[in-house]
């Protein structure tokens, strides 16, 4: 199966739009976006720029920051980059547009399944997708004999192994810190365990055996890792593979790029991308998309102007440019080694990430609550029983529980 083909389904809809040298229009209307920081959001917004009167943040705390910014009065940011979960604290508040007229106007190139609807409306637009899957040092473990790790019982083994042999202190690298990568950590392993969030009535539902050894999963692997492991995220975990200190993780597929940047990296041809490792029901990872929204407090000609740069920043010249950058969305785009974990991840059963206004709770209280168990304050069920109340409140704030 084409990669393309396996990776739809989990990201719900494609973009595309034409090729054009450069930017196709000047743009005369100022414009400002705020998105991640990683490459594939670099390479799209400096297309953007290339029309002109455009202004990018790149920050990586870009999901804290967007709700407030996009409730200003005007927004502070005509353009926001978001994915699967970012999208829904924008929608919930009323601060994103629907994108059907502009769609109408400036998207006979886009195909209706390639746009993210809600409600019947169009509400974003997709132009690539993520997982998190396996990345490990193949010269380290071609050097000890270790096989391609297929579970985690693997990756411990191999790290134990790699550990004793005096490779390496820390062999296993992750996205631990506290509060989203801790808390999507967790959602990875419990999804690969088979594990449901939520009973009847939004009820939360993962106080059990799949929660108990998705906990122990993770804090297994800390006996390999950094002890500042709270504080790790994409970035840390990116450098810790360019400057050769650790040699497995189960990292964003729009990070392996950067492992062969020869600026920045000394491992450049010594990364593989593999499938994230198999829980007991499926790969421990979930499918992502990316995409643009905009936001609703602007005038009629900023957003003309923003959907039209828009498209610009993820045309086929800007793809076929950074092809791989990312698991481009888009015709132009040519599948090769980096794309490989994403791909066997997805082929094996990986899921997409659950989105939903229940979810965005729990996935907050995953994120505040699972240091406790991380750091030995708590034991798994005490730990998973007061994100539960956590969970149960917040939710009963939102509405989302009425018992």
């Amino acid at each position: 199966m084409k990669l393309k083909t396996i990776l739809m389904a989990g990201a719900m809809s494609i973009a595309a739009s034409g090729a054009w040298a450069a930017c196709s229009f000047e743009n005369d209307v100022p414009l400002k976006s705020l998105s991640a920081g990683f490459e594939a959001w670099k390479a799209v917004t400096d297309a953007m720029a290339e029309c002109g009167n455009f202004n990018a943040s790149l920050d990586q705390e870009f999901r804290e920051k967007q709700p407030e910014a996009f409730a200003a009065s005007p927004s502070l940011y005509q353009i926001g980059g978001v994915s699967n979960t970012t999208l829904i604290p924008l929608l919930n508040a009323g601060t994103i547009r629907p994108l059907d007229d502009l769609v109408e106007k400036y998207g006979q190139n886009l195909l209706p399944n390639q746009l993210i609807k809600v409600d019947g409306k169009t509400m974003a637009i997709a132009m690539m997708v993520n997982a998190q899957h396996m990345m490990y040092r193949n010269d380290v473990l071609a050097d000890l004999g270790i096989a391609e790790p297929a579970t985690y019982d693997d990756v411990l083994a191999a790290a134990a192994k790699i550990k004793d042999a005096g490779v390496m202190e820390y062999p296993i690298g992750g996205t631990f810190k506290t509060g989203w990568n801790l808390g999507q950590e967790f959602i990875n392993m419990y999804m690969g365990e088979g594990g449901s969030f939520f009973g009847d009535g939004n009820m939360p539902a993962i106080n059990n055996e799949q929660g108990v050894k998705a906990l122990e999963t993770l804090k297994a692997m800390t006996d390999y890792m950094d002890p500042e492991y709270l504080v790790s995220d994409s970035t840390y975990v990116q450098q810790q593979f360019q400057q050769g200190k650790i040699a497995m993780a189960n990292l964003w597929a729009s990070r392996a790029a950067a492992m062969n940047d020869e600026a920045e990296s000394q491992v450049v041809g010594k990364v593989t991308m593999s499938a994230a490792p198999m829980g007991s029901a499926a790969p421990a990872t979930t499918i992502w998309w990316d995409g643009f929204v905009l936001a609703s407090n602007m005038s009629d000609e900023e957003a003309d102007a923003a959907f039209r740069v828009m498209l610009e920043g993820m045309d086929e010249e800007m793809v076929s440019a950074n092809n791989d950058a990312a698991v481009w969305l888009n015709p132009a785009y040519k599948a090769g080694e980096l794309a490989a974990g994403a791909a066997a991840s997805a082929q094996a059963g990986a899921k997409a990430y659950p989105a939903s206004g229940p979810m965005g709770i729990m996935h907050t209280a995953l994120g505040n609550g699972l240091a406790d168990f991380m750091t030995g304050a708590k034991d798994a069920q005490t730990t998973l029983a007061d994100i539960e109340a956590d969970y149960i409140t917040a939710a009963k704030e939102a509405g989302l529980i009425n018992n």
